[in-house]
């Protein structure tokens, strides 16, 4: 049996095993203060140009490939509540300039009281995603943990690939490609062999669609010389962080972990530039099944 059973949504799923997960299993088992002053210092620029433009202290940083610095950087982040607002809340609290493109506005309040602007709209919807790229002038970095249901995936892959395509136009015209950080799910492509084979086969219909999402990002990547980083967790569960979340190349790896955990680990292969160009699997290393061992790749 499965070691734990994943919060049930009827919403859109943001990342990896979710409703289905769940369906799948059962049977088995205020912003700081100096951070209010830095968007109040952008809003101000904002409101001459009509576009959200970062702070100049950006543009003093050096186009070389490099750590980026999480109070010096503008991020995109596309998903719904979960993973990916725990990802707006980590940066917003490094001091990064986050805009955040959600279907709804159930977030508003928080995502605006941390200093981040919202973009409603829908990511298979293009002039919605076009709208979410054109509200700032430069991305250092993309986040996609937006997804589908089984029932109907399109957002793992024409959501996720219209993100991609954009962020390649982006740095098309900003001069520099952003980094794109895509969260699909354990499962896809070269670990369809990890998760047990009737969980798999639930979520078929998702992690087809999820693969060319990442395939779409990896030949972007070749092509436009884009970084990216591609995050697949396991089971995902709503508890507090854990700090066990853990990211490893070893494909075969299956387990649960905490949404809270996720986003620290995409927060960390935002900044880190040794992450640039893998594809990781997430888990909790006390939350795994059957308790393999296995390489940690460490950030």
């Amino acid at each position: 049996h499965l070691p734990y059973l994943p919060r049930h949504s009827q919403s859109r799923l943001s990342t990896t095993y979710t409703t289905t997960m769940a369906a799948a299993t059962a049977s088995m088992t205020t912003a700081a203060a100096s951070r209010l002053s830095f968007r109040s210092r952008a809003a101000s620029r904002a409101s001459l140009t009509g576009k959200a433009v970062r702070p100049t202290r950006a543009a003093a940083r050096a186009a070389a490939r490099a750590d980026l610095e999480p109070d010096n950087i503008s991020v995109l982040v596309a998903g719904g509540s979960g993973v990916a607002m725990d990802v707006v809340r980590q940066l917003k609290d490094a001091g990064t300039w986050v805009t955040v493109l959600q279907r709804k506005n159930d977030d508003r309040p928080e995502i605006e009281k941390m200093g981040a602007f919202l973009c409603k709209g829908d990511a298979l919807i293009p002039k919605d995603v076009k709208k979410a790229f054109d509200m700032v002038e430069e991305y250092d970095a993309v986040v996609s943990t937006i997804g589908g249901t089984p029932a109907d995936p399109r957002a793992d892959s024409e959501g996720n690939i219209a993100l991609i395509e954009a962020a390649a136009r982006k740095g098309e015209e900003q001069g520099r490609m952003p980094k794109f950080v895509l969260v699909t799910s354990i499962g896809t492509g070269d670990s369809q062999g990890a998760p047990p084979p009737q969980v798999y086969e639930a979520l078929k219909p998702v992690l087809l669609e999820k693969v060319k999402a990442e395939d779409r990002l990896k030949a972007l990547a070749a092509e436009k010389g884009m970084p990216f980083v591609i995050i697949r967790p396991g089971g995902l569960k709503s508890e507090p962080a854990t700090g066990k979340g853990v990211l490893t190349e070893d494909k075969s790896i299956c387990g649960a972990i905490h949404r809270a955990d996720v986003a620290s680990l995409v927060v960390k292969c935002v900044l880190k530039d040794k992450a640039n160009g893998k594809v990781f699997s997430c888990v909790d290393s006390e939350q795994l099944f059957d308790q393999p061992a296995f390489e940690v790749f460490e950030l």
